[in-house]
């Protein structure tokens, strides 16, 4: 599986420990940057893994950001990206599941790192159940088509 990470300053720290623990466990990981916990512009980040993960070029994204709610937002003015800000390992799953989410968001100075890593494992280790939950992710699509006219 092929991930796309990034991250602003407020996530950097958490982004090296999720890229370390992707690796370790044998992921394909290519950040996207940024590089240092200097002030930068967290959406030139979310654009990069998003339309990565949109292209199909990567199987899913993962950024991070001080809340994760910024990246989450500017994620998810890409056409195709389903990112999901999580906090719990009950969501975690449950956005895989009925969303198909495909970018994590996590908050850096929210979630301490360990919990950040068990987010990690179970939102890459859980799968789309389909199903009912299908027509739900086709009209969240339709939506998204409407819109970007």
């Amino acid at each position: 599986m092929r991930i796309a990470l990034g991250s602003d300053h407020g996530g950097y720290e958490l982004k090296e420990a999720i890229k370390k623990h992707l690796s370790l466990k044998g992921f394909e990981v290519v950040d996207f940057g940024t590089n240092s916990t200097d002030s930068c512009d967290y959406p030139q980040f979310a654009m990069a893994v998003g339309e990565a993960v949109a292209s199909e070029a990567y199987d899913k994204g993962i950024l991070v950001c001080g809340t994760g709610v910024g990246v989450s937002i500017a994620a998810n003015k890409i056409p195709g990206i389903r990112c999901a800000l999580v906090g719990d390992c009950f969501t975690a799953k449950a956005t895989r599941e009925h969303n198909n989410s495909n970018v994590l968001a996590l908050g850096g100075r929210v979630v301490g790192a360990g919990l950040a890593l068990e987010i990690v494992d179970i939102w890459l280790g859980t799968d789309f159940q389909g199903g009912r939950h299908q027509n739900r992710v086709d009209l969240i699509t339709e939506i998204e088509k409407r819109y970007s006219r």
